[in-house]
């Protein structure tokens, strides 16, 4: 299916939801928000929503769930499914974000306290965001019912199926409304989740965002793991060792633009600002001072940025990532350009890690990590520069009209106290480090993944969840850290961050369990899991901690027949 929508209006959104949307800054709808709103606001099909993590799929089921769903029904009417606690806070936020006026909103995940949930769960709510292993508690325990919900979302299913959620996702939609319509997204097609779709989706439609492999041919694309927090003060520390410093800073909405602009110029630097709102004399203006680099700094929007034609860029910032890698070609194109060398700068937050991988496969070449400039390297900088344009003003002469000052000054103090004086006068500001507040250390990369092998399996009682869980329980890693999961009889395999693997190994092996039985772990090159430990079945398989699972699945299938 194609769409050719460029604006939100046009998809068929309410004015209050046209209101929220322009409160964030929004300017234009993604490719899979184009595809999936004007569907889904139909309220007829099941739909697959295929895009790359970060293109916008949150609100692409939010607009038209917020449409549909109105409050004080008394029954649960949406659940979105989520693999981690960090996305389903994420995906609430979002929701609360476009306002909800009588929709009551809330996330259910482990790791919070269950007791604050069963009081919320008992006071009703419209639209539950939650991680499948607590959604699995709460029917066990009765306190959700799921028997007249309308849509049920499955996001990021792939990282779902990775994570060893699968056989949950499976329990869970048995326990839906057989009239629900089923909403899933990811990024990719597995064979698992193809087979998940075909059992419980109603001849969905498959709306598909392609992400062909595109080559972005530029000198120089470097990225800074940063945390957002202090996007602006690293910002300011590139502009700062670059002496010519001319740029484009790309923001992904209109209220960041406006926010950022007026940063720089509360910080002294020369900045304007573009994007949808900016009428077109301000942007003929804008252009003009910047072109004439008046103003050295333009912090724009991907729509407000169509058409610029300016040469001779130092750099490009991504300062927020963008959409798609198509746009990020087409901004880091603008320098380099007229054989002039330019660089490519992109800003990477924790929660954009994973967006910014999948993009970096998309447009090929190499994207470079580097390390933020420190402080001492801006002053150090600063100071050569001055002493640059002290060489350039000396060799220019021209400076007898200071003769008089320079005779006076030098009778009154001594030469080295003097220049120092006037150095503090002239530059205090410029050379004062407290200018650029701390940046805390902050790293995701993590210089590939490792497989592990541990030697508990099925017959141990195991099951996906269950080694996650271990795994989680004893070295203390994040689940979106733990991934591929699978288990044979006798043991378990399971991919994990390259820096954690020493330390997840010593660990698990230094950890007795409750049956006497080491989880003795180890790094395996064997990628030939079957072959050579007995896999079996797919890797696939119940056990402890599934065990009650499946006794309730019967129970409630039971129930269900006898009805």
């Amino acid at each position: 299916m194609t769409q050719t929508t460029d604006d939100f209006r046009s998809l068929g959104l309410s004015d209050e939801l046209l209101e929220a949307v322009a409160r964030k800054g929004f300017e234009s709808p993604s490719p899979i928000q184009k595809l999936t709103i004007p569907v889904l606001l139909e309220d007829k099909n099941d739909i697959i929503g295929q895009a790359q993590t970060g293109t916008g799929k949150t609100a692409a089921y939010t607009l038209p769930l917020l449409e549909h769903i109105k409050g004080d029904k008394g029954f649960v009417q949406a659940l979105i499914l989520v693999p981690t606690r960090e996305l389903a806070l994420q995906v609430t936020d979002e929701i609360h974000s476009f306002g909800c006026k009588g929709r009551r909103v809330s996330a259910i995940y482990g790791g919070a306290s269950i007791g604050e949930q069963l009081r919320r769960l008992e006071k009703g709510i419209d639209i539950v965001v939650g991680t499948p292993g607590r959604i699995i508690d709460h029917l066990q325990r009765g306190s959700l019912d799921l028997s007249s919900l309308r849509y049920l979302i499955l996001d990021e299913a792939d990282e779902m199926l990775n994570m060893g959620f699968i056989e949950d996702v499976d329990c869970i939609i048995e326990q839906c409304s057989p009239e629900r319509r089923v909403l899933l997204f990811s990024a990719t097609m597995p064979e698992r989740i193809a087979e998940l779709a075909g059992k419980y989706m109603k001849e969905p439609l498959h709306l598909k965002v392609e992400s062909p492999n595109i080559t972005a041919d530029l000198t120089d694309q470097i990225y800074f793991e940063v945390r957002e927090s202090d996007k602006f003060d690293a910002l300011t520390r590139i502009i700062d060792v670059e002496p010519d410093f001319y740029a484009i800073v790309f923001c992904r909405t209109k209220v960041m633009v406006d926010e950022v602009v007026n940063k720089l110029i509360d910080r002294g630097y020369a900045a304007d600002g573009l994007h949808g709102d900016v009428s077109q004399a301000q942007r003929e203006s804008i252009l003009r001072k910047f072109k004439k680099r008046v103003t050295n700094i333009m912090v724009a929007t991907d729509v407000a940025a169509r058409g610029i034609d300016v040469n001779n860029l130092t750099h490009v910032i991504n300062y927020s990532l963008p959409q798609d890698p198509e746009s990020y070609v087409h901004r880091i194109g603008r320098t380099g350009r007229a054989g002039n060398r330019g660089t490519a700068v992109t800003f990477i937050s924790n929660a954009e890690y994973r967006q910014f991988l999948s993009m970096r496969k998309s447009v090929g070449g190499e994207i470079r990590k580097e390390q933020i400039p420190s402080v001492s390297d801006v002053i150090a900088l600063k100071k050569r520069n001055i002493l640059e344009e002290l060489a350039e003003t000396v060799q220019c002469g021209l400076v007898e009209d200071y003769d008089d000052m320079t005779e006076e000054i030098l009778l009154t103090y001594e030469p080295r106290v003097a220049i120092s004086s006037l150095l503090k006068m002239a530059f205090k500001n410029e050379l004062d480090s407290s200018r650029y507040p701390e940046i805390r250390t902050f790293s995701v990369d993590r210089k590939g993944t490792a497989r592990l092998i541990l030697s508990v399996g099925r017959k141990e009682g195991y099951t996906p969840r269950g080694i996650v869980r271990l795994i989680q329980r004893q070295c203390g890693l994040e689940n979106a850290h733990i991934n591929d999961v699978r288990l044979t009889d006798d043991f378990s395999f399971v991919t994990i961050p390259f820096s954690e693997a020493e330390n997840v190994t010593h660990k698990l092996n230094s950890v007795m369990l409750g049956n006497g039985d080491k989880p003795f772990a180890e790094i395996t090159k064997d990628r030939k899991e079957g072959k050579r430990h007995g896999r079996g079945n797919n890797g696939r398989g119940n056990g402890r901690g599934r065990g009650d699972n499946r006794e309730w699945r019967k129970k409630r299938k039971g129930d269900k027949r006898g009805k």
